[in-house]
């Protein structure tokens, strides 16, 4: 038995083909035919030796017989054959033969995956036109799945990375002022998404807190999110309230911004000596304080979004923090989801679940509410989604 190079699919390489018939005169001829036109040729008699010899090698054409039991015409042992070798290789060309063709059996077997259909007694230079152009179309198939193949890889390493480079620009872990604990959780719906977090430490007392949701998604949404990120950074400083800060912030987007977008947010600045939490909050899902004992308060004091009115002014809120109570901050992707029956989970869910788990430390909390979202709707996020807990000890 000649073996076929791996390296068939090349249009170099020799055409290498199976050939399947269950009689050694027809495998002798067809052998003896394709080797003169400088075929490479593997015959077998028997289904399983077709199965064995598409699992050790690569094949440019299958010609195959449809027939192996000799009391049978009906060519369902061919068609079953044929099911089991596009479980292989979904991709050879396959010309089936026959000594008992009929139209039915022919529709099946073109079903099936077969290419063409030659009716026994065969006629040579049919059989060798046939062959000729199936390995053509063949490989040309197999050259575009590896080129697409490559693109796919290519385009995966990509958003690999964007999702990578999105997440670099996110802090890795949020400062946690004294006496408190904060976690967070993140998700975009797609390679990279809008919604965005950050924190950092003003002074030994004093850390600042935001939470913010880009209209759209994808890269457009990742782009403007960094963007307004970076405004962020360099507006947030220890002598910037919240409702300048946002005030700040807005002009600016209101300056670049394209189109209908806005940007929801909340920013907060927590002094840990004083366990009081200052804050502004434009347009986002408000915050909830939830109580040790029970309360939860909305923290709804603000403005409009960002990016619409250049000229928008901001309230600032003022709360202070008791042992035992939970911040809990979250984007629309988790209080908008919805359940199979289209129903939201709204903000009320998410206070529901918060106020069931707020004896929870904050990680805990967080896990619960995005275990909640996951059960609630089937885990089929349809938005980007974001969560921070902050619980005082």
């Amino acid at each position: 038995m000649q073996a076929c190079s791996e390296d068939a699919v090349r249009d170099a390489a020799p055409p290498c083909v199976l050939v399947a018939d269950d009689r050694v005169d027809v495998l002798t001829a067809i052998r003896l035919l394709l080797k003169t036109e400088g075929y490479a040729v593997v015959c077998v008699s028997s289904p399983e030796a077709v199965l064995s010899a598409l699992t050790r090698q690569a094949f440019d054409v299958v010609l195959m017989d449809l027939n192996y039991t000799r009391d049978t015409t009906s060519g369902d042992e061919g068609l079953q054959l044929l099911a089991r070798v596009r479980e292989i290789d979904a991709h050879v060309p396959i010309v089936a033969m026959t000594a008992w063709a009929s139209v039915a059996l022919a529709v099946d077997a073109m079903r099936t995956g077969v290419s063409d259909f030659i009716q026994k007694p065969w006629d040579n230079a049919q059989l060798l036109v046939s062959l000729r152009h199936q390995i053509q179309d063949g490989r040309a198939r197999r050259l575009e799945l590896l080129a697409r193949t490559a693109r796919e890889d290519a385009h995966a390493q990509e958003r690999a990375a964007m999702r990578e480079i999105q997440r670099t620009l996110l802090p890795a872990a949020l400062p946690s002022p004294h006496g408190t604990e904060v976690a967070v959780f993140w998700e975009p719906v797609g390679v990279v998404g809008g919604d965005f977090y950050d924190a950092a430490q003003l002074t030994g007392d004093l850390t600042w807190l935001c939470i913010g949701d880009v209209a759209g998604k994808g890269m457009s949404a990742a782009l403007l999110m960094a963007g307004v990120q970076a405004r962020v950074r360099a507006t947030a400083v220890t002598d910037v309230r919240p409702s300048t800060l946002c005030a700040a912030v807005n002009r600016e987007l209101c300056l670049r911004m394209v189109g209908n977008r806005f940007v929801t947010f909340y920013y907060a600045v927590y002094d840990a000596a004083r366990r009081r939490l200052s804050y502004a909050n434009a347009g986002h899902n408000p915050p909830l304080l939830v109580r040790r004992g029970g309360d939860v308060q909305p923290l709804t004091e603000g403005g409009p979004v960002l990016g619409i009115l250049s000229d928008a002014g901001y309230a600032e809120g003022q709360v202070t923090l008791e042992s035992g109570d939970r911040l809990v901050l979250f984007t629309d992707g988790i209080s908008e989801i919805r359940n199979a029956g289209g129903v939201e989970l709204g903000d009320e869910g998410v206070a529901s679940v918060a106020l069931a788990h707020r004896h929870r430390g904050a990680r805990e909390l967080m896990t619960a509410i995005v275990s909640h979202v996951r059960d609630f709707s089937g885990n089929r996020f349809e938005d980007d989604a974001t969560v921070i807990v902050l619980g005082v000890d």
